[in-house]
Protein backbone atom coordinates (compact mmCIF):
# COMPACT_ATOMS: atom_id res chain seq x y z
CA UNK A 1 0.00 0.00 0.00
CA UNK A 2 1.49 3.64 -0.54
CA UNK A 3 2.21 6.14 1.38
CA UNK A 4 2.15 9.46 0.06
CA UNK A 5 2.54 12.90 1.99
CA UNK A 6 1.09 16.37 0.91
CA UNK A 7 3.01 19.70 1.77
CA UNK A 8 1.74 22.14 -0.05
CA UNK A 9 2.55 25.94 0.97
CA UNK A 10 -0.77 28.10 -0.59
CA UNK A 11 -1.08 29.44 -3.83
CA UNK A 12 -1.97 33.36 -2.60
CA UNK A 13 -4.77 34.96 -3.74
CA UNK A 14 -6.18 31.20 -5.04
CA UNK A 15 -6.08 28.64 -2.89
CA UNK A 16 -4.90 27.35 0.90
CA UNK A 17 -2.86 24.97 1.43
CA UNK A 18 -5.73 22.90 3.45
CA UNK A 19 -7.63 23.12 -0.05
CA UNK A 20 -4.85 22.14 -2.54
CA UNK A 21 -4.25 19.36 0.05
CA UNK A 22 -8.18 18.07 -0.92
CA UNK A 23 -7.95 18.10 -4.40
CA UNK A 24 -4.14 16.75 -4.92
CA UNK A 25 -5.75 14.03 -2.24
CA UNK A 26 -9.19 13.62 -4.95
CA UNK A 27 -6.48 12.87 -7.47
CA UNK A 28 -4.55 10.27 -5.65
CA UNK A 29 -7.07 8.49 -4.58
CA UNK A 30 -8.75 8.06 -7.53
CA UNK A 31 -5.85 6.00 -9.09
CA UNK A 32 -4.84 4.59 -5.64
CA UNK A 33 -7.94 4.12 -3.82
CA UNK A 34 -6.07 2.26 -1.07
CA UNK A 35 -2.72 4.78 -0.56
CA UNK A 36 -1.93 6.52 2.66
CA UNK A 37 -2.30 10.23 2.24
CA UNK A 38 -0.93 12.11 4.94
CA UNK A 39 -1.89 16.01 4.50
CA UNK A 40 0.37 18.86 6.28
CA UNK A 41 -1.10 22.13 5.12
CA UNK A 42 1.62 24.97 5.22
CA UNK A 43 1.59 28.55 6.29
CA UNK A 44 4.19 30.82 6.28
CA UNK A 45 3.97 32.11 9.57
CA UNK A 46 0.87 35.00 8.56
CA UNK A 47 -2.72 34.89 8.04
CA UNK A 48 -3.95 31.05 8.42
CA UNK A 49 -0.33 29.65 10.08
CA UNK A 50 -2.71 28.21 13.18
CA UNK A 51 -5.70 26.33 11.17
CA UNK A 52 -2.59 25.27 8.95
CA UNK A 53 -0.71 23.70 11.83
CA UNK A 54 -4.39 22.68 13.96
CA UNK A 55 -5.28 20.80 10.52
CA UNK A 56 -2.01 19.32 9.93
CA UNK A 57 -1.30 17.46 13.44
CA UNK A 58 -4.58 18.74 15.21
CA UNK A 59 -4.63 20.40 18.92
CA UNK A 60 -6.64 23.27 19.90
CA UNK A 61 -7.40 26.85 19.07
CA UNK A 62 -7.60 29.26 21.89
CA UNK A 63 -10.09 32.31 21.53
CA UNK A 64 -8.51 35.31 23.83
CA UNK A 65 -10.16 39.44 23.85
CA UNK A 66 -6.42 41.29 23.89
CA UNK A 67 -5.22 44.69 22.84
CA UNK A 68 -5.53 45.35 19.12
CA UNK A 69 -3.42 47.24 17.03
CA UNK A 70 -5.24 50.50 17.60
CA UNK A 71 -5.64 50.02 21.47
CA UNK A 72 -9.22 48.63 21.56
CA UNK A 73 -10.02 45.53 22.47
CA UNK A 74 -10.24 42.35 19.63
CA UNK A 75 -10.97 38.75 19.74
CA UNK A 76 -7.86 37.05 18.22
CA UNK A 77 -6.69 33.54 18.74
CA UNK A 78 -4.01 31.01 18.76
CA UNK A 79 -3.63 27.49 18.85
CA UNK A 80 -1.70 24.71 20.60
CA UNK A 81 -0.52 22.04 18.95
CA UNK A 82 2.09 18.90 20.12
CA UNK A 83 -0.05 19.67 23.76
CA UNK A 84 2.69 22.46 25.09
CA UNK A 85 3.28 23.87 22.15
CA UNK A 86 1.78 27.48 21.43
CA UNK A 87 1.15 28.95 17.55
CA UNK A 88 0.10 32.52 17.28
CA UNK A 89 -0.27 34.72 13.99
CA UNK A 90 1.37 38.18 15.30
CA UNK A 91 -1.30 39.10 12.72
CA UNK A 92 -4.09 38.16 14.68
CA UNK A 93 -3.73 40.87 17.10
CA UNK A 94 -1.48 43.47 15.14
CA UNK A 95 -2.54 42.48 11.54
CA UNK A 96 -3.27 45.11 8.80
CA UNK A 97 -7.15 44.11 8.59
CA UNK A 98 -7.43 45.07 12.76
CA UNK A 99 -6.10 48.47 12.16
CA UNK A 100 -8.35 51.73 10.77
CA UNK A 101 -7.29 53.20 6.97
CA UNK A 102 -5.64 56.24 8.93
CA UNK A 103 -2.40 55.92 7.53
CA UNK A 104 -0.69 55.84 11.29
CA UNK A 105 1.03 52.75 11.52
CA UNK A 106 3.30 54.88 14.20
CA UNK A 107 0.82 54.95 16.99
CA UNK A 108 0.05 51.58 16.53
CA UNK A 109 0.93 48.30 18.95
CA UNK A 110 2.52 45.04 19.29
CA UNK A 111 0.25 44.66 23.05
CA UNK A 112 -2.01 41.86 22.04
CA UNK A 113 0.69 39.82 20.72
CA UNK A 114 2.50 39.83 24.00
CA UNK A 115 -0.92 39.28 25.73
CA UNK A 116 -0.90 35.92 23.09
CA UNK A 117 2.09 35.00 25.01
CA UNK A 118 1.60 35.58 28.32
CA UNK A 119 -2.06 33.99 28.06
CA UNK A 120 -0.47 30.48 26.22
CA UNK A 121 2.03 30.81 28.90
CA UNK A 122 -0.05 30.49 31.41
CA UNK A 123 -2.01 27.57 30.16
CA UNK A 124 1.11 25.84 30.65
CA UNK A 125 2.47 26.01 27.37
CA UNK A 126 6.82 25.57 27.30
CA UNK A 127 7.36 26.53 23.53
CA UNK A 128 6.11 29.15 21.71
CA UNK A 129 5.86 30.03 18.08
CA UNK A 130 5.42 33.38 16.48
CA UNK A 131 4.64 33.63 12.75
CA UNK A 132 5.78 36.79 11.63
CA UNK A 133 3.63 38.88 8.83
CA UNK A 134 0.90 40.95 7.61
CA UNK A 135 1.39 43.39 10.25
CA UNK A 136 -0.13 46.95 11.08
CA UNK A 137 2.73 48.20 13.34
CA UNK A 138 6.37 49.46 13.17
CA UNK A 139 7.24 49.54 17.23
CA UNK A 140 9.93 47.02 16.64
CA UNK A 141 8.44 44.88 19.31
CA UNK A 142 8.20 46.83 22.61
CA UNK A 143 4.33 46.83 22.41
CA UNK A 144 4.15 42.96 22.66
CA UNK A 145 7.59 43.17 25.85
CA UNK A 146 5.22 45.76 27.43
CA UNK A 147 2.09 43.62 27.89
CA UNK A 148 5.00 40.53 28.64
CA UNK A 149 6.53 43.43 31.91
CA UNK A 150 9.36 44.71 30.18
CA UNK A 151 9.38 48.43 31.04
CA UNK A 152 10.74 51.22 28.84
CA UNK A 153 11.71 54.85 30.59
CA UNK A 154 11.67 58.00 29.56
CA UNK A 155 14.59 60.42 30.27
CA UNK A 156 12.78 61.79 33.49
CA UNK A 157 12.01 57.96 34.87
CA UNK A 158 8.31 57.60 33.96
CA UNK A 159 7.51 54.41 32.41
CA UNK A 160 5.22 54.14 29.26
CA UNK A 161 4.30 52.10 27.18
CA UNK A 162 6.25 53.05 23.40
CA UNK A 163 4.61 52.94 19.66
CA UNK A 164 6.72 53.59 16.50
CA UNK A 165 6.24 57.36 17.33
CA UNK A 166 7.86 57.36 20.07
CA UNK A 167 10.75 54.95 20.17
CA UNK A 168 13.41 57.48 20.66
CA UNK A 169 11.51 58.68 23.56
CA UNK A 170 13.20 55.29 25.43
CA UNK A 171 15.85 56.08 27.95
CA UNK A 172 16.30 52.85 29.57
CA UNK A 173 14.76 49.18 29.36
CA UNK A 174 14.33 46.93 32.27
CA UNK A 175 13.83 43.67 31.57
CA UNK A 176 14.00 41.97 34.83
CA UNK A 177 10.29 42.37 35.61
CA UNK A 178 9.32 40.64 32.67
CA UNK A 179 6.77 37.80 33.41
CA UNK A 180 8.72 35.01 35.12
CA UNK A 181 6.81 32.37 33.80
CA UNK A 182 8.08 33.54 29.92
CA UNK A 183 11.66 32.83 31.76
CA UNK A 184 11.83 28.95 30.71
CA UNK A 185 9.48 28.93 27.86
CA UNK A 186 11.09 28.70 24.79
CA UNK A 187 10.19 31.30 21.74
CA UNK A 188 10.63 30.55 18.45
CA UNK A 189 9.82 33.45 15.65
CA UNK A 190 9.35 32.34 12.08
CA UNK A 191 10.07 35.07 9.73
CA UNK A 192 11.49 33.93 6.18
CA UNK A 193 12.92 37.74 5.12
CA UNK A 194 16.10 38.49 6.17
CA UNK A 195 15.83 42.69 6.16
CA UNK A 196 17.56 44.39 8.57
CA UNK A 197 16.18 46.76 11.52
CA UNK A 198 16.74 49.92 9.66
CA UNK A 199 18.25 51.52 6.77
CA UNK A 200 16.96 51.63 3.31
CA UNK A 201 16.33 47.47 3.26
CA UNK A 202 14.79 47.76 6.85
CA UNK A 203 10.78 47.33 8.26
CA UNK A 204 10.19 51.20 7.73
CA UNK A 205 11.39 51.69 4.32
CA UNK A 206 10.42 48.45 2.84
CA UNK A 207 7.39 47.75 4.81
CA UNK A 208 5.73 51.14 6.05
CA UNK A 209 4.47 52.07 3.00
CA UNK A 210 1.97 49.37 2.67
CA UNK A 211 0.67 50.20 5.97
CA UNK A 212 0.34 53.68 5.42
CA UNK A 213 3.01 55.85 5.76
CA UNK A 214 4.09 58.39 3.57
CA UNK A 215 7.83 59.27 2.19
CA UNK A 216 8.10 61.63 5.44
CA UNK A 217 6.90 59.44 7.93
CA UNK A 218 8.84 56.62 6.63
CA UNK A 219 12.17 58.56 7.18
CA UNK A 220 11.15 59.22 10.61
CA UNK A 221 9.89 55.64 11.28
CA UNK A 222 13.47 54.58 10.17
CA UNK A 223 15.01 56.92 12.86
CA UNK A 224 13.13 55.88 15.52
CA UNK A 225 14.24 52.11 14.59
CA UNK A 226 17.29 53.60 14.61
CA UNK A 227 17.02 55.13 18.66
CA UNK A 228 15.46 52.02 19.53
CA UNK A 229 18.02 49.56 18.57
CA UNK A 230 21.16 52.03 20.43
CA UNK A 231 18.79 52.07 23.04
CA UNK A 232 18.80 47.71 23.26
CA UNK A 233 22.41 47.82 22.47
CA UNK A 234 22.98 50.38 25.67
CA UNK A 235 20.37 48.82 28.10
CA UNK A 236 19.98 45.23 27.51
CA UNK A 237 23.38 44.84 25.57
CA UNK A 238 22.26 43.24 22.24
CA UNK A 239 22.92 44.29 19.00
CA UNK A 240 20.31 43.16 16.56
CA UNK A 241 20.42 46.38 14.13
CA UNK A 242 21.98 44.10 11.40
CA UNK A 243 20.36 40.77 12.10
CA UNK A 244 18.89 39.03 9.36
CA UNK A 245 14.86 39.08 9.82
CA UNK A 246 14.96 41.67 12.74
CA UNK A 247 13.30 44.01 10.36
CA UNK A 248 10.06 41.82 9.76
CA UNK A 249 7.03 43.01 10.85
CA UNK A 250 7.81 46.58 11.34
CA UNK A 251 10.52 45.45 13.62
CA UNK A 252 9.21 42.80 15.65
CA UNK A 253 12.27 40.41 14.53
CA UNK A 254 14.60 42.45 16.12
CA UNK A 255 12.18 43.13 19.43
CA UNK A 256 11.21 39.39 19.75
CA UNK A 257 15.13 38.44 19.79
CA UNK A 258 15.66 42.00 22.38
CA UNK A 259 13.29 41.24 25.10
CA UNK A 260 12.45 37.77 24.63
CA UNK A 261 15.49 36.21 23.51
CA UNK A 262 13.73 34.65 21.16
CA UNK A 263 14.99 32.78 17.66
CA UNK A 264 14.28 33.73 14.27
CA UNK A 265 13.86 30.56 12.23
CA UNK A 266 13.00 30.18 8.85
CA UNK A 267 8.94 29.15 8.56
CA UNK A 268 9.40 25.96 6.66
CA UNK A 269 11.93 24.72 9.37
CA UNK A 270 9.68 25.28 12.24
CA UNK A 271 6.89 23.81 10.53
CA UNK A 272 8.93 20.87 9.87
CA UNK A 273 9.87 20.50 13.12
CA UNK A 274 7.25 20.81 14.20
CA UNK A 275 4.83 18.49 12.40
CA UNK A 276 7.75 16.17 13.14
CA UNK A 277 8.08 15.62 9.45
CA UNK A 278 11.37 13.45 9.88
CA UNK A 279 9.08 10.99 11.47
CA UNK A 280 6.50 11.13 9.25
CA UNK A 281 8.80 10.14 6.45
CA UNK A 282 9.19 6.47 7.73
CA UNK A 283 7.39 4.32 4.83
CA UNK A 284 6.81 7.05 2.85
CA UNK A 285 7.27 6.49 -1.26
CA UNK A 286 7.01 9.97 -2.72
CA UNK A 287 6.02 13.48 -1.48
CA UNK A 288 4.04 16.27 -3.39
CA UNK A 289 4.67 19.57 -2.47
CA UNK A 290 4.04 23.39 -4.00
CA UNK A 291 3.60 27.12 -4.19
CA UNK A 292 2.60 29.74 -6.22
CA UNK A 293 5.68 30.26 -7.65
CA UNK A 294 9.04 28.51 -8.11
CA UNK A 295 12.31 30.70 -8.45
CA UNK A 296 15.47 32.04 -7.53
CA UNK A 297 13.64 33.04 -3.98
CA UNK A 298 13.03 29.51 -3.52
CA UNK A 299 16.34 28.74 -3.16
CA UNK A 300 16.40 30.98 -0.01
CA UNK A 301 14.08 28.52 2.00
CA UNK A 302 10.76 28.71 0.98
CA UNK A 303 8.43 25.72 1.35
CA UNK A 304 9.34 23.31 -1.77
CA UNK A 305 13.24 23.40 -1.10
CA UNK A 306 13.01 23.01 2.78
CA UNK A 307 10.72 20.12 2.40
CA UNK A 308 13.25 18.81 -0.40
CA UNK A 309 16.50 18.87 2.06
CA UNK A 310 14.83 16.55 3.92
CA UNK A 311 13.24 13.69 1.15
CA UNK A 312 16.91 14.10 -0.24
CA UNK A 313 18.37 12.97 2.99
CA UNK A 314 15.47 10.15 3.03
CA UNK A 315 15.86 9.32 -0.77
CA UNK A 316 12.27 9.75 -1.43
CA UNK A 317 10.92 11.40 -4.37
CA UNK A 318 9.52 14.59 -4.70
CA UNK A 319 7.30 16.49 -6.85
CA UNK A 320 6.31 20.29 -6.90
CA UNK A 321 3.27 21.49 -7.66
CA UNK A 322 3.26 25.05 -8.53
CA UNK A 323 1.69 28.29 -10.31
CA UNK A 324 4.70 29.61 -12.14
CA UNK A 325 7.93 28.47 -13.01
CA UNK A 326 10.24 31.30 -13.52
CA UNK A 327 14.21 30.48 -14.87
CA UNK A 328 16.39 29.66 -13.79
CA UNK A 329 15.56 26.93 -11.26
CA UNK A 330 18.04 24.25 -12.63
CA UNK A 331 19.42 24.26 -9.05
CA UNK A 332 16.43 22.65 -7.12
CA UNK A 333 17.09 19.32 -8.28
CA UNK A 334 20.37 18.92 -7.32
CA UNK A 335 18.68 20.11 -3.95
CA UNK A 336 16.20 17.29 -3.74
CA UNK A 337 13.24 18.40 -6.04
CA UNK A 338 12.74 15.41 -8.56
CA UNK A 339 10.07 16.68 -11.40
CA UNK A 340 8.46 20.81 -11.25
CA UNK A 341 4.45 20.99 -13.06
CA UNK A 342 3.09 24.07 -13.48
CA UNK A 343 -0.45 24.04 -13.38
CA UNK A 344 -0.90 27.05 -15.71
CA UNK A 345 -2.98 25.13 -18.85
CA UNK A 346 -3.49 28.49 -20.97
CA UNK A 347 -1.22 31.39 -22.20
CA UNK A 348 -3.08 34.26 -20.59
CA UNK A 349 -2.73 36.90 -17.96
CA UNK A 350 -2.47 36.02 -14.19
CA UNK A 351 -5.52 38.06 -13.56
CA UNK A 352 -8.02 35.98 -16.20
CA UNK A 353 -7.32 32.39 -15.00
CA UNK A 354 -6.89 32.98 -11.74
CA UNK A 355 -10.63 31.93 -11.24
CA UNK A 356 -9.45 28.45 -12.84
CA UNK A 357 -6.15 27.40 -10.51
CA UNK A 358 -8.26 24.71 -8.57
CA UNK A 359 -9.47 23.31 -11.46
CA UNK A 360 -5.83 23.55 -12.95
CA UNK A 361 -4.63 22.12 -10.57
CA UNK A 362 -6.73 19.22 -10.40
CA UNK A 363 -6.35 18.68 -13.71
CA UNK A 364 -2.55 18.33 -13.57
CA UNK A 365 -2.62 16.29 -11.03
CA UNK A 366 -4.64 14.02 -12.64
CA UNK A 367 -2.15 13.74 -15.17
CA UNK A 368 1.16 12.94 -13.08
CA UNK A 369 -0.93 10.42 -11.51
CA UNK A 370 -1.68 8.89 -14.59
CA UNK A 371 1.77 8.61 -15.43
CA UNK A 372 2.45 7.33 -12.48
CA UNK A 373 0.72 4.87 -12.72
CA UNK A 374 1.82 3.76 -15.95
CA UNK A 375 5.30 3.28 -15.00
CA UNK A 376 3.97 1.00 -12.34
CA UNK A 377 4.61 3.35 -9.14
Amino acid sequence: MKKVILIPDSFKGTMSSTHICSLMEQSILHYYPEATVVSLPIADGGEGSVDAFLSAIGGERVTVSVTGPNFTPVEAYYGIVNGDTAVIEMAAAAGLPLAQTDGRPDQRTTYGVGELMLHAAHRGCRKIIVGLGGSATNDGGVGAAAAAGVRFFRADGESFIPVGQTLSQIASIDRSTRDPLLHDVEIITMCDIDNPLYGEQGAAYVFSPQKGADEKMVAFLDGQLRSLSAIIEQSLGKDVSQLPGSGAAGGMGGGMVAFFDATLKMGIEVVLETVRFDEQLVDTDIVFSGEGRIDSQSLRGKVVMGVAKKTQAHQIPLIAIVGDIADPIEEIYSGGVSAVFSINRVAKDFSQIMHRAPQDLARTMDNVMRFLQLTGF
